[in-house]
Formats: structure tokens, sequence, C-alpha cells
């Protein structure tokens, strides 16, 4: 592992859930426009974005977010997806999916994946909450799509997992 200040983990986490906060509850708001939050609804993530993507990132979204304008794109299409029940500090991304029966296949090809397909899976456990009116942690989710590092990429997956494993109910206990 490299050598990490852990202030600035911290720190680095703490600014990221306060920012999914705040747009999680700008999308959740009934004052969010209904043709803006359709539109983030019907965006297609790999692909060009809508102009209300780029009005809600120039107003919403931190510096920057331009350089990983993919992963934005999924976390807000997600985010509309799952409205009004979007985010909940309190239920992290493995417990809900254990709670919820997430497939531990799922689950492993979600850990294991990358890039594009990354984006894909998490959209699909997006759906998959959404259609269980189930909010989560959607700081989970974002560090899964905007983390680069290895160490802590490698820190959330074994974050997830344990909180997967911690809360599944064994179907033969």
């Amino acid at each position: 592992m490299q050598n990490r200040q852990p202030e600035a983990d911290e720190e680095v986490a703490k600014s990221l859930a306060s920012v999914i906060g705040s747009i999680s509850g700008i999308i959740a708001s009934e004052n969010f426009s209904n043709s803006d939050r359709a539109a983030l609804k019907r965006m297609d993530p790999s692909g060009a974005p809508p102009l209300s993507f780029y009005r809600f990132a120039f107003r919403h979204l931190p510096r920057y977010w331009e350089t990983r304008r993919k992963a934005w794109q999924a976390i807000l299409h997600g985010m509309a997806l799952m409205s009004p029940r979007i985010h909940r500090p309190d239920m992290p991304l493995g417990k809900v999916l254990a709670a919820e029966r997430y497939s531990e296949a799922r689950l492993e090809r979600l850990l294991a994946a990358e890039g594009e397909t990354l984006r894909t899976l998490v959209l699909r456990a997006v759906r998959f909450l959404a259609a269980k009116k189930q909010p989560t942690n959607w700081t989970d989710i974002a560090g899964l799509l905007l983390t680069r590092e290895a160490d802590r990429q490698e820190d959330l997956h074994m974050r997830i997992a344990g909180d997967y494993y911690k809360n599944l109910k064994d179907k033969e206990q």
C-alpha cells in the first residue's frame, strides 16, 4: 500500500459526502423541475448529456467535475431514477444490497468492474434498489464511480463487501 495520510482521506470523504447530500436533496426536492428530473432519468450515461445535465453540473457539482463527466452523468442519472428516495447516509450500500437479497454474483461483478462496465453495473444495482424503493448511502456509489486510486478503491470494496456479508441473512440458517 502507498503511504497515505488518513487526514487527507477523511477530508476527501467528508467533501464527497457533503456534495452527495446536497445534490441528492436538490434532485429529490419538489422544487426541482420535473422536466429536468425526467431528462436526467432518460439520459444515456454513456452518450452525450442533455442540457439539463450541464445546467445542473455547472450550478451544483464540485469544481473540476468535467474531468469525470461520465461518472457524474451516471451519478445524476441514478439519483434521478431513485428520486425521491435517494440518499440515506445511515444505510451503507453493502447493507442495503444484503437486506434486499442482491446476489453475491452480481456484487462480485460490480466490485471487479471498471470503466463503462462499472457504470453499467452500478446503474443496474441502482435500478434494483429503485424498484424496491430502497434508498442507500450514495457516497458509496459515488465513491465506486469517482475513485481512481487503487488503495482507496480496495478500501471501499472491502467496506461494501464487509457491510454486505455482515448483514446477509443466510438462507441455510
